[in-house]
């Protein structure tokens, strides 16, 4: 059982300057929720109630939206407005929440690599917020931690095909033979390749589940050309090891990361809230 959930959030977002300057990319709003609270609401459906955020100490807005205001609470039951709270409230009372901080921003790797000590020995989930997907039944992660109970041992990345233009965005992997529906062995793995280098035109997306032995992976690798640890090329060690399983997960991704695609997802859940 998956009991831990990882999100790395240290990131400057720079893609939303000016905006960002301020505020956490993390913490825009899709409709009236932040980008995170997403991710933690797909955790928590997933009976993942502990959430590890490694961020930086510049993001104190986002420990205090997921802490509880008395003040705030108090006011808003004289109004109409307590319903606005109520999902919020149930994420909080439902979850424990972990913050550590990554001062350097040294790749997903090296921020993944902070949680050894708390993780320790068991397998955990991690969520990039930037992606935020749906479903109508079992959320992304939901579906991962299920392939995982058959798997213990393995790591799983949730995957999909990407257009050819895109693919120098993504880690791409190269999968071997199918284990099931939608489920391949990963032989290798490459981050952000050029067109005429990608083994394939299937990108990680960012959900994965990860055993412990990614922490003496990432331990054992030197920084990249930017000076970053990536989490691909520790996948892709124990992908050597036949240790890594790809699945076209089910459902619809938004990513966030870029403000076209923040757009999108403002537009696709407004009107989801408006026709359900």
């Amino acid at each position: 059982m998956i009991k831990k959930c990882v999100f790395p959030v240290a990131g400057l977002g720079t893609r939303f300057l000016p905006v960002t300057k301020s505020i956490p990319k993390e913490m825009l709003p899709i409709v009236s929720r932040p980008i995170i609270e997403y991710g933690v609401q797909e955790a928590l459906d997933a009976k993942i109630n502990h959430m590890v955020i490694v961020t930086n100490e510049k993001k104190q807005s986002i420990k205090d939206f997921f802490s509880e205001n008395k003040e705030l609470e108090d006011f808003v039951l004289k109004s109409n407005k307590h319903k606005n709270l109520e999902t919020l409230k149930d994420i909080i009372s439902k979850s424990s929440f972990s913050y550590i901080n990554q001062n350097k921003m040294l790749g997903l790797g090296h921020a993944i690599s902070l949680t050894k000590e708390l993780v320790k020995k068991e397998s955990f989930a991690v969520i990039l917020p930037d992606d935020v997907c749906h479903n109508k039944s079992k959320n992304v992660i939901e579906q991962l931690t299920e392939i995982h109970n058959n798997f213990p041992d393995k790591c799983i990345v949730a995957i999909e095909e990407v257009p050819d233009n895109e693919i120098s965005k993504y880690g791409i992997v190269e999968i071997g033979k199918e284990i099931d529906e939608n489920i391949f062995s990963i032989r290798s793995l490459v981050e952000k390749p050029e067109l005429a280098a990608a083994p394939s035109n299937l990108a990680i997306i960012g959900r994965y589940i990860l055993t412990p032995d990614i922490f003496k992976a990432i331990s054992n690798l030197s920084a990249d050309r930017n000076g970053e640890i990536q989490i691909t090329h520790a996948l892709n060690t124990l992908a050597k090891f036949d240790k890594v399983i790809g699945y076209k997960y089910q459902g619809k991704r938004l990513d966030c990361g870029y403000p076209d695609g923040f757009l999108e997802a403002n537009v696709f859940f407004r009107n989801l809230d408006k026709f359900s």
